[in-house]
């Protein structure tokens, strides 16, 4: 009777819109699934995910991430992200839970997690009501005692008595949708997208932090941070700029199809063109391939070409990975392979020997119909950080506009 019952349970499985085969002996419970990667020093990055009729939706604050590529077979479980190259694989222990590795096979890196049904905190439940209201602006500085590595930072934050969910914005793009927890004066917040996992635990007054992020578990650095509402960063226009002896910016490289195009062939002359310089293992490049798409599809005269400066060890996978962003995201504009093998920024500037460096995945770089660079736009600020993400749509619209007209 068991053999007949597993084998019926396999067969009713295949129609909830999952792949799981007829010899899976478990499946992902409908309801909600709390995972904890396990990084440095024994800590723990938690996330939600909750299962849908098509597959599962991670959680992060506000942002919903839908994921189809699931398989099952017998007791193994992979969990495929929708645009990126990382990889859920394990194995059911019981029907409650799933223990296995997320995998990024480019970058070598592996990262143990724990899967538990039925848990919906996505930290642990508070013992302390928390001691600081941290909502509003902060002027944060990471890696604060490394001349090499440290960087500046804002961080926005909303609370709702021990819920905090927010971001911290730097030069080159965004954290993402943060979202955590202060328990008395402990903060913790965390993200997990498919792409990056991250963690930031912090000890907060009202006016002050001092913490460490983690991302997965082979980066770590502390950050210290002071309140300060007026505080914004460097402008974003101003970080990246032609080179002196530099006339014009141009590029060949091949599309999907290994078809070269150039800025400057004849298809493109006379046109406002949009230069986007992205990697598709990027968060901030695809929440900015998001709205480009969108836009580009109501402004077909409007030019847009991305330059794909891929990780993967092999051409063969890096198209595949252009592919996928392409077909997933319905980008209407080509994706051109810059570079695979690495996405060192120093290595990418080589490519593009006309830009005085390479600082950020995304870099945006506004072309008028002459040919001439107007403007680059270092970064870009995602959704999560609300109100700036308004003002950069609304800014990019109006000047977009402007060249158009001329």
């Amino acid at each position: 009777m068991q053999k007949i019952y597993i084998l019926f349970l396999g067969i009713l499985l295949v129609s909830c819109g999952k792949k799981e085969t007829k010899t899976a002996t478990f499946s992902l419970k409908d309801g909600s699934w709390h995972v904890a990667l396990t990084v440095q020093d024994e800590k723990e990055l938690p996330f939600i995910f909750t299962t849908t009729a098509k597959g599962i939706e991670i959680h992060n604050a506000e942002e919903r991430i839908s994921v189809d590529d699931i398989t099952i077979k017998e007791d193994s479980i992979t969990i495929k992200m929708d645009v990126y190259e990382g990889v859920l694989k394990g194995k059911f222990t019981d029907s409650n839970t799933i223990k296995g590795e997320f995998v990024k096979v480019s970058l070598d890196r592996t990262v143990p997690f724990t899967a538990t049904f039925g848990e919906t905190n996505r930290f642990p439940k508070l013992k302390t009501d928390a001691k600081a209201n941290i909502a509003g602006n902060w002027e944060t500085v990471f890696s604060p005692n490394s001349e090499d590595d440290c960087y500046v930072a804002k961080g926005i934050f909303k609370q709702n008595g021990n819920i905090v969910i927010g971001t911290f914005r730097t030069t080159t793009g965004d954290y993402r949708y943060l979202e955590g927890t202060l328990n008395g004066d402990q903060l913790q917040l965390s993200v997990f997208d498919g792409a990056h996992a991250f963690l930031f635990t912090a000890t907060v007054t009202d006016d002050s932090m001092n913490g460490e992020f983690q991302s997965g578990n082979h980066w770590k650095e502390p950050f210290m941070a002071k309140r300060n509402e007026t505080y914004e960063l460097p402008d974003a226009k101003s970080l990246t700029y032609i080179k002196e002896g530099y006339d014009e910016f141009n590029f060949s490289f091949p599309d999907a199809n290994n078809n070269m195009i150039s800025l400057s062939d004849v298809t493109l002359q006379g046109k406002v063109r949009i230069v986007q310089i992205m990697g598709t293992w990027c968060p901030n490049c695809l929440d900015e391939s998001k709205y480009y798409s969108n836009y580009a599809k109501n402004n077909p005269d409007i030019k847009f070409i991305a330059l794909a400066f891929e990780y993967t060890k092999t051409k063969e996978k890096a198209v595949a990975n252009m592919e996928r962003l392409q077909k997933r995201l319905n980008i209407p504009y080509p994706i051109l392979l810059a570079q695979f093998g690495t996405s060192d920024k120093k290595k990418a500037q080589e490519k593009l020997p006309m830009l005085n460096h390479v600082l950020s995945y995304p870099t945006t770089i506004f072309i008028d119909k002459q040919g001439k660079v107007r403007r680059i736009h270092t970064g870009f600020n995602g959704p999560a950080t609300g109100d700036k993400y308004v003002a950069f749509k609304k800014d990019f619209e109006n000047f977009v506009s402007e060249l158009q007209n001329e």
